[in-house]
């Protein structure tokens, strides 16, 4: 079934769903599924939900992912699939389903998700246009929370303000996704390299080059796009032998090379092993009893574990997935001719309070103040409500944004620029960045927060209505922040179309490497100007 038909077809051919939406029908290699026609209201149709692999439970638990059979009849795609299992944080999925809401909160700490969880949603203009370019995008959340319906990540206005096919992802998070026990090993190479979670991502890409075509999309112009841990993986793709083919750009923002040792994935992994199911017996009985354990159990011995040790190992050097020595893969030059579109935001840091203690309430409790907060009412909160003592005043010596500053450069900025340089060391003259300083919140976000760690996300993405940053967006500084997205978009619109991020309405040059695009606005303009990766100015 061609695009063109069933796209041009489907506003006459296709009845209103029982939400009274119209849908679009399409063939995948998989089967057929119908997804929402929303051309009147959005411009694009939408496919949610698609299973790409197998439900990784059961015998198929801790195993190299397995391509999802095919269905007879029509499949129906106009919601979205469950997020993964996991331990509720912030960005992670309500209890009650894969939706952002006040329910949130409810889940903070517990265990949120499902296991049967390896789908992905695909976006794109309502128009019958073919060979668009790929967008696939990984979210961020550590690699251990996330899901890929959270609003934040919606790809309609991307699909739109690209002209792009937008494909979202879900993949295995925490120990689900990564873990490299010695009793789960079977002889696969794949499977035994403990890298689940990146070898879900590898077999979303298959499906997205298998059937990039029947969704309007050009299987030879694919970009991977993620933020944070997303960023992590999407780098960590392009080193990997198992995805040579299936990706031609990449655009990673906020994180950089950075793999795992396998002896630290193996010392965790046996300490969870013992956290899961207790000291003592044979290790192939502990094995066995750690493969029964429900999903939810799992999580919360990686939640126990994770109190005293941190988060589990993610992004494995195991040799096989993922190459010993990533810095061997870029001196080699394979990646020389890939184009990459960088990012990082000027005060990432702000984002981890918890990391320095800084934050003043409880996740839970800053959660429902941020929920309830009107940005277009005069603000019941000041900076000391959120911002502990010790950092204040905010702008002092030691304060909250010298503080903050320390933890962008440390976790953040670094890892961008040492990655950036060896891709310029070996020969890459494709690669572009850019540094996001919009921090015009209403008070006191603009110092609690200000140009934190995902601020940008809305910006790309154009969802500014939902999500845990909408109180950021008031009415007052809607002109700019409107224009700042549009310019933003049209520069990832650019990048996947030619590989080059510049476009006439950025009105200055966007040099290459180690230059940059500052993308900043006041209330009532955008404001772009031309950089350097060394520079911490605004100005």
């Amino acid at each position: 079934m061609l695009l063109g038909t069933v796209l041009a077809a489907a506003p006459v051919n296709a009845a209103p769903a029982d939400g009274g939406h119209r849908t679009t029908v399409v063939r995948t290699d998989l089967g057929r599924v119908e997804g929402l026609d929303q051309g009147r209201s959005s411009g694009t149709y939408s496919w949610l939900g698609i299973p790409y692999a197998q439900p990784p439970v059961g015998p198929l638990r801790w195993r190299a992912p397995v391509t999802h059979r095919p269905w007879q009849g029509l499949r129906d795609a106009t919601a979205y699939g469950d997020g993964c299992a996991q331990q509720g944080r912030l960005f992670s999925p309500a209890p009650s389903g894969p939706h952002y809401g006040l329910d949130v909160r409810d889940g903070l700490d517990e265990p949120v998700g499902a296991e049967d969880c390896l789908t992905l949603n695909v976006f794109r203009p309502s128009t019958a246009k073919k060979d668009l370019p790929v967008v696939v995008f990984v979210h961020g959340g550590s690699n251990v929370v996330g899901y890929s319906a959270d609003p934040m990540y919606d790809g309609r206005a991307l699909a739109r303000g690209a002209d792009a096919v937008v494909v979202t992802v879900n993949y295995r998070l925490g120990v689900f996704g990564w873990l490299d026990l010695p009793g789960l090993k079977t002889g696969d190479p794949a499977g035994d390299s403990g890298n689940f979670g990146t070898l879900d991502q590898i077999e979303a890409l298959r499906f997205v080059r298998r059937n990039a075509s029947v969704f309007g999309g050009d299987a030879s112009n694919v970009t991977v796009m993620g933020e944070s841990a997303g960023a992590v993986d999407v780098w960590a793709l392009m080193t990997s032998p198992l995805s040579r083919g299936l990706m031609d750009k990449a655009v990673p923002l906020s994180g950089g090379l950075k793999f795992s040792a396998p002896a630290q994935a193996r010392t965790y992994a046996e300490a969870f092993l013992d956290e899961a199911v207790g000291p003592g017996g044979s290790r192939e009985e502990a094995v066995r009893r750690l493969r029964e354990l429900p999903a939810d159990d799992v999580v919360r011995a990686q939640v126990r574990l994770g109190a005293a040790v941190g988060d589990p190992p993610a992004v494995l050097a195991d040799g096989v997935v993922l190459p010993a020595d990533h810095h061997d893969v870029v001196r080699t030059g394979r990646l020389r001719e890939m184009p990459v579109l960088a990012g990082n935001t000027f005060e990432e840091g702000k984002l981890f309070g918890s990391l320095v203690d800084a934050y003043r309430p409880t996740d839970r409790e800053r959660f429902t103040k941020q929920y309830f907060f009107d940005p277009d009412k005069p603000s019941p909160f000041g900076v000391r409500d959120f911002i502990a003592d010790r950092y204040l005043p905010a702008d002092g010596p030691g304060g909250w944004n010298e503080a903050a500053g320390r933890l962008t450069d440390s976790i953040f900025t670094g890892i961008v620029h040492d990655s950036m340089d060896s891709m310029r060391e070996a020969g890459n003259e494709h690669l572009y960045y850019y540094q996001f300083g919009w921090d015009r919140e209403p008070a006191p976000f603009d110092t609690v927060y200000g140009a934190a760690h995902a601020m940008d996300l809305p910006f790309v993405f154009g969802t500014f209505d939902e999500g845990l940053f909408t109180f950021a967006f008031s009415h007052r500084n809607e002109p700019g922040r409107l224009q700042l997205s549009k310019l933003m978009t049209e520069s990832i619109r650019a990048f996947v179309h030619t590989g080059r991020p510049q476009h006439r309405g950025l009105g200055a040059h966007w040099g290459r490497w180690p230059h940059s695009m500052v993308f900043d606005a006041t209330d009532r303009s955008a404001d772009t100007r031309p950089g350097s990766a060394d520079g911490r100015s605004r100005g």
